[in-house]
């Protein structure tokens, strides 16, 4: 059995050596559809898992709010549940903002394994200096926690998040806001909120221009600090949640939401509009990266198909002698199968160098160099090989189909 599919083997790449132009166009266009395959699919899925990953890091996986997804029940509808109850004219009660025992809320949390929870206070406050003002969202914050949920502490262009405990008053702000007021690290700005007087607040840290997570008219600043300046003491709004596995943040925020209450909202929630866009963007790409591979199996049609046209007399002659219509199948798919093995070592090749390419390119952005995130991964190389592979294995099987059902007789009988 094994020699006589050697010798199978043996006649098919025969043929590829006698057709040598043919042969090099097809393997050119499966190298050439292999390479823009990786080099596209690369770039399409380095960019969305840049775009997760910042998704991910730059913002707690799970948020706490002071907000219910539904008014809660009124107490005569909860009383008569069961009975027909209609409710009119009542006055609603007015109730503080704030998450209520929102430690019970924390401890639940740190309680979740590699869960972290850190809470904090956001409201708003006008900056002076000078005459100029400017309306500032603050976060207050404990700094140590807050560090290891978020990349805040990465996107500081000067200072740290530690800062704000070791200086009395401590703000952080962005640079765009800090050239606004014409203020630098160190400086003392006036703020007030309309809960409070003025008090003198010094800058220690400024965060980075064109940070997308990071609106400009947001500052940090302590949460005790916070709570003081918006005249809220032992209060906050706010609970970001890190955990261990940041794709199990739905469930964990179903759980958290039933349990207590507030809504929890995911990244996923968050962001699933970002998300439906990437999908829709993966089937395009997708779509395009295919329709390339496809081109490139019509090589490989076209070379098996004139080597069946070509060897009409010679596939007369081999099943005349006992060769079956599965041995002749077997000659022009293996024929198909090197072409298809050969253009995807050369499309490897190619596609590694248009991702160095790819890759050695750098754009300003936000005032900084970066490079164009690609995804190198063998994952990339294996779905080219295997698309190339199914691809030119269906092109060369059709006409070698074709040539296996044809009968002997009629062949020779034409050729005298």
């Amino acid at each position: 059995m094994i020699g006589r599919l050697g010798f199978l083997i043996s006649i098919a790449l025969r043929h590829l050596s006698r057709r040598k132009r043919q042969t090099v166009v097809a393997v050119t266009g499966v190298a050439v559809g292999v390479g823009f395959f990786l080099a596209v699919s690369a770039l399409m899925v380095g960019s969305q898992n840049d775009f997760i990953d910042q998704l991910i890091d730059a913002a707690p996986h799970i948020i706490i709010s002071d907000e219910l997804r539904s008014p809660a029940p009124q107490p005569g509808t909860r009383t008569f549940r069961e009975g027909a109850v209609e409710l009119h004219g009542y006055k609603i009660r007015t109730e503080v903002r704030g998450i209520k025992d929102w430690q019970k809320i924390v401890a639940a949390v740190d309680a979740i394994d590699g869960a972290i929870a850190s809470p904090s206070l956001s409201g708003g406050v006008t900056l002076r200096l000078g005459g100029h003002e400017e309306a500032l969202g603050i976060v207050g914050v404990e700094p140590e926690i807050e560090a290891r949920i978020s990349t805040i502490e990465d996107q500081l262009r000067v200072g740290h998040l530690r800062d704000l405990e070791t200086t009395q008053g401590g703000i952080i702000i962005g640079e765009e806001l800090a050239n606004r007021l014409g203020v630098r690290v160190g400086d003392i700005v006036a703020a007030t909120s309309s809960s409070s007087s003025a008090r003198s607040m010094r800058v220690v840290g400024l965060f980075k221009k064109g940070q997308t997570q990071l609106s400009s008219g947001t500052g940090y600043v302590l949460l005790r600090e916070a709570q003081s300046m918006l005249g809220r003491p032992f209060i906050i709004n706010r609970i970001g949640v890190k955990l261990a596995d940041p794709y199990d943040a739905q469930r964990v925020a179903q759980r958290i939401e039933g349990q207590f209450g507030y809504k929890a909202e995911s990244w996923q929630e968050r962001s699933s509009d970002f998300l439906s866009l990437l999908l829709t963007r993966n089937v395009i790409m997708y779509s395009v990266v295919s329709a390339i591979l496809l081109v490139a199996s019509f090589g490989i049609y076209t070379v098996v198909s004139n080597s069946v046209a070509d060897k009409r007399k010679d596939i007369a002659i081999l099943r005349s002698i006992g060769f079956s219509e599965a041995d002749l199948q077997i000659v022009f798919v293996v024929e198909g199968i090197v072409l298809a093995l050969i253009g995807v070592v050369f499309g490897w090749l190619l596609g590694t160098l248009l991702m160095e390419i790819l890759g050695s390119l750098r754009f300003s952005i936000g005032g900084e160099d970066e490079r164009i995130p690609l995804d190198r991964t063998a994952r990339q190389y294996a779905i080219a090989a295997a698309a190339s592979f199914a691809a030119g294995t269906v092109a060369a099987w059709l006409p070698a189909r074709k040539a296996s059902r044809v009968d002997p007789v009629d062949i020779l009988r034409g050729a005298m």
